[in-house]
């Protein structure tokens, strides 16, 4: 008889937005008359700009010609974004990157869960707490993160690093050795960030350590501050000690798109194995290539139109952010993020539970947001906003959390 992999069963409960996503359906089946503002989820809401739009139609256009038509695209992407990609995301920073190192996806969401694929069964994992879920949960389902305690909402192998009010939400370095750390910056869910000084200490770290850095640069598009870096490969050796995740979601609004790429540098290696390589083989075996259209479009973000529309786009949602900070520290809130980042963490009022709060906004404002706890036990006391959405619904939301009573 067949038999499942068991550490399937040992994930608690549901995803955390599949819990979310059902709260909010029953509230709405009970209230069916009420607008919920939805700030929770990471999606985006504006309009694909102009300059990707006219890439998608042109691209569709090649598609129904003999002439021009595309099938199954290129193992690692088509050189066309791959070269946009590394003319300007890294050399145009100095960083010294390859159109061989990247590797184009359909979103870092997928790259961050199957990365792990590369490591032994044995590796010890080390995460920020609070966390995006997803780096926890595929190696839970590898098998690598030991047996899971409820009480504390901690799994038994894997190494927490602490991002509290108390550190500035800056993780520090473990105290145990870990063999792959996941790093997240801006931070998704804190908002936060680090200088490019303090990641190069984590550079530092991760090669006289023998770990490998799984860096996910998602929202660095929405950096404001100089003393950031926008990729982890500005930071000296990081070549030969981290794999940095790339996504177009954010950036370019590809959530219903879906288009990224990871950056696994040819100088990874594991004495004689290139991290590369091995890439490249799961690359070509597991996944047949992102749609030629929507590479396409992917090209437009680099060009002079697609930039210029792009930037304006992020200010937008980053003005949502400014609104929600500003009118939550007005209303007595203690608030985090929303700097470098299009989310805002904040405390929850008078000692309440995320999930309490959560189910407050809910009701009494009919505002969604992502409860803290749900990244983490360090997440506990605090609760997510998202930037993402329209202008007007994140003056309506901040004004009726005003108005909430809490």
């Amino acid at each position: 008889m067949f038999r499942v992999n068991e550490n399937y069963q040992k994930l608690p409960g549901s995803y955390l937005f599949s819990r979310i996503a059902g709260k909010v359906n029953a509230f709405l089946q009970a209230n069916p008359d009420q607008k919920v503002i939805r700030l929770g989820i990471g999606d985006v809401t504006q309009p694909l700009a102009p300059a990707i739009i006219d890439a998608l139609h042109r691209a569709v256009d090649e598609m129904a010609c003999a002439e021009t038509f595309r099938g199954y695209a290129p193992d690692l992407g088509y050189e066309f974004l791959r070269s946009a990609i590394v003319e300007n995301d890294y050399r145009a920073r100095g960083c010294d990157i390859s159109v061989d190192e990247i590797f184009i996806s359909d979103g870092a969401k997928s790259d961050s869960a199957n990365i792990q694929e590369l490591f032994a069964d044995c590796s010890r994992i080390a995460v920020c707490d609070p966390v995006y879920p997803v780096y926890v949960d595929s190696n839970v389902m590898a098998g690598r993160t030991g047996t899971y305690d409820a009480a504390s909402e901690v799994w038994s192998d894997v190494i927490y690093m602490p991002c509290t009010m108390e550190n500035g939400f800056v993780p520090e370095f473990p105290r145990e050795t870990p063999d792959i750390i996941y790093l997240c910056l801006p931070n998704n869910p804190t908002g936060t960030t680090i200088t490019k000084e303090q990641l190069q200490g984590w550079v530092d770290y991760a090669i006289k350590s023998g770990a490998v850095i799984i860096y996910d640069a998602a929202y660095e598009a929405y950096i404001s501050e100089e003393n950031v870096a926008h990729s982890i490969y500005e930071c000296e050796g990081a070549k030969t000690c981290a794999i940095e995740l790339r996504s177009f979601s954010k950036n370019a609004g590809f959530t219903g798109v879906r288009l990224g790429c990871t950056v696994v540098p040819k100088e990874l290696r594991c004495g004689d194995v290139s991290l590369n390589a091995m890439w490249a083989r799961r690359h070509g075996t597991k996944f047949n290539g992102a749609p030629y259209i929507v590479q396409r479009a992917g090209e437009a973000v680099y060009s002079e139109e697609g930039k210029a529309q792009l930037k304006e786009q992020v200010a937008y949602y980053m003005r949502n952010a400014a609104v929600i900070r500003d009118g939550l520290k007005e209303a007595g809130y203690t608030v985090f993020g929303g700097v470098n980042a299009p989310y805002i963490w904040m405390k929850t009022p008078e000692k309440m539970s995320s999930w309490d709060f959560f189910d407050y906004l809910l009701e009494k404002a009919n505002v969604v947001g992502t409860p803290g706890s749900g990244f983490g036990p360090c997440g506990e006391g605090y609760f997510r906003l998202t930037a993402f959405g329209s202008y007007e619904n994140t003056q309506e939301a901040l004004e009726r959390i005003r108005k909430s009573g809490c």
